[in-house]
């Protein structure tokens, strides 16, 4: 896979648009089972976009396809440059673990209309979708300065984003999976701390599940994962356990695989399901498999995703469906925030504030997590 940067050039009467890392952003759109004809429908709607209002300090603009689905931002020069100078490792980072909760990004484009500043906006997953039950969302960074919302809203039609302060006194109850999502966190956060990058974001909503999905008693012991058939058809013999193969580039998607609750067998209802890649349902304490490995798998494939579009930013708790994702790591440590925390460090003495250190932003922001799991 090549990771220059390429153009496709769009000219009408009135504008240019230019798409940057056009085959690397496709891949990424079929990984997550996409298809380009979705994508240009949404992004190319006759409805209007929905203009999102945010509190951030940012002086980007937020817009949502009219469908809801996917998320529009502006961005700077700096943060393009930045972007597609790291854009293979975060491509990489993705494929290595396929449940990451990084927000995918599925294109990057610009528009130059003529006598105005050219103008830089990247297409993601929206990681509230779908929103028809949420009614609060939450932006959490992992410290108390400046992280309140009122979150009073009569007669306010502008969604409310609620932050830290906001979230005291209140947790994520995922009882078995919450082992996961803090081993995921930390993983997705020394990502970023290689970057040398700060601000970034937990996305957090939820809604209660329906009774149908309460009734669905899946075992946590047994975890759904694709294998790929062996080359030799005659080993390994029928008595001996199956092993657990590391799951490679973009077929390692359990987003369409569903437990079909009248059979013991596991069911793939992806587009994908007639490749040879059979679905198994394997129980870890009877895998054949060294410590190591069954680390690895753990770490990359440890929960049930369910059956959704959006599902890798799904996570199923006992009574609640938790909508989480990490955002906004466009912020670099450079002289500038350095400074910033300096004067931070007088104005705000012995207070937490964004403006730290990657490594300590990255510490505070899994302890947050750790603290409000259960």
């Amino acid at each position: 896979m090549t990771f220059h940067t390429t153009l496709e050039l769009f000219q009408g009467k009135d504008l240019e648009m230019q798409t940057f890392a056009g085959p690397v952003f496709a891949g990424l759109r079929r990984s997550l089972d996409i298809t380009e004809e979705e994508y240009h429908r949404s992004l190319s709607s006759d409805g209007c976009y929905l203009q999102f209002i945010s509190n951030s300090k940012s002086k980007a603009d937020f817009f949502l396809t009219n469908d809801k689905r996917f998320f529009l931002k502006t961005q700077n020069t700096r943060e393009v440059k930045f972007f597609l100078s790291n854009l293979k490792a975060y491509m990489d980072h993705l494929e290595k673990y396929p449940h990451s909760l990084m927000v995918r990004f599925l294109g990057l484009y610009s528009i130059q209309i003529p006598n105005k500043t050219k103008k830089y906006f990247i297409v993601m997953q929206n990681v509230f979708y779908p929103d028809e039950r949420i009614n609060t969302r939450y932006d959490i960074k992992g410290c108390e300065v400046g992280r309140w919302t009122d979150p009073a809203s009569t007669g306010n039609p502008v969604t409310k984003i609620l932050k830290d302060n906001n979230f005291e006194g209140k947790h994520i109850i995922l009882d078995k999976q919450r082992s996961w999502l803090v081993d995921q966190v930390e993983i997705d956060s020394a990502f970023l701390r290689s970057l040398n990058v700060l601000d970034y974001s937990i996305l957090l909503a939820h809604q209660p599940l329906h009774q149908d999905e309460l009734d669905r008693k899946h075992s946590f012991s047994n975890l759904t994962m694709r294998t790929v058939k062996s080359m030799d058809q005659d080993s390994p013999a029928k008595e001996d356990p199956p092993t657990i193969p590391l799951l490679e580039g973009y077929s390692a998607r359990l987003a369409s695989d569903t437990i079909d609750n009248g059979s013991d067998h596991v069911q793939n209802t992806g587009e994908h399901s007639g490749h040879g890649i059979p679905l198994q349902e394997i129980n870890l304490h009877s895998v054949n498999c060294t410590d190591a490995e069954l680390l690895e798998f753990q770490a990359h494939h440890r929960r049930l995703l369910p059956n959704l579009k959006n599902s890798v930013h799904v996570i199923d708790g006992p009574k609640l469906r938790y909508f989480v994702g990490i955002v906004d790591f466009f912020t670099v440590y450079g002289v500038k925030k350095r400074q910033e925390n300096l004067w931070k460090s007088l104005r705000f003495p012995g207070r937490a504030f964004s403006t730290v250190s990657p490594a300590t932003y990255s510490q505070r922001f899994c302890q947050w997590v750790k603290d409000h799991t259960k």
